[in-house]
């Protein structure tokens, strides 16, 4: 193997992982689910990025595109087989005498609205969240940004009405 090519993948991971983990977060409810999903990914990417990274795009958005693309791929089989443990049972906080859990709870009301959306739709959510403008979020996902406008659309409709019932 290339040393070099070793070399640039590792880097441009170490320096884009959160992007992954943030995908695992989406896509998991569990410690070991997420490293699980994480190392899929990890593997997923180094498979594809000889012959299939090829610069077109920035390595972010290619990233974004195989981690999803893994992501959805296992969360459908998933689906098919057990269900997972709760992620807050195993996350672990250290409480300060004046900790603001506000945030917190936000984000929890909002991962437990996202778990309800279904795999498409939540990969549009994430990228959103993540700031993309809609025509990133089409090359990502491999879709119009017509479509990525409407479907963003219609998930914040629904994403309204799961939040206020």
């Amino acid at each position: 193997m290339n040393k070099e090519l070793e070399h640039s993948f590792v880097e441009l991971l170490e320096k884009h992982q959160n992007i992954a983990h943030k995908i695992c977060r989406l896509y998991t409810n569990n410690y070991d689910a997420h490293n699980d999903l994480f190392q899929e990914i990890t593997i997923q990417l180094w498979r594809a990025y000889p012959p299939k990274f090829r610069g077109d795009a920035k390595f972010s958005t290619w990233m974004y595109r195989v981690a999803l693309n893994t992501a959805i791929t296992l969360y459908r089989k998933s689906k098919r087989t057990i269900n997972t443990q709760d992620f807050e049972g195993v996350a672990f906080k250290i409480k300060a005498e004046d900790y603001d859990d506000t945030e917190e709870q936000q984000l929890k009301v909002l991962y437990k609205a996202v778990h309800q959306l279904n795999d498409i739709e939540k990969a549009l959510v994430f990228l959103y969240l993540e700031d993309k403008d809609y025509r990133e979020i089409s090359t990502t996902l491999g879709i119009s940004e017509v479509n990525a406008r409407v479907k963003m659309n219609r998930i914040k409709t629904k994403l309204k009405t799961i939040l206020n019932p």
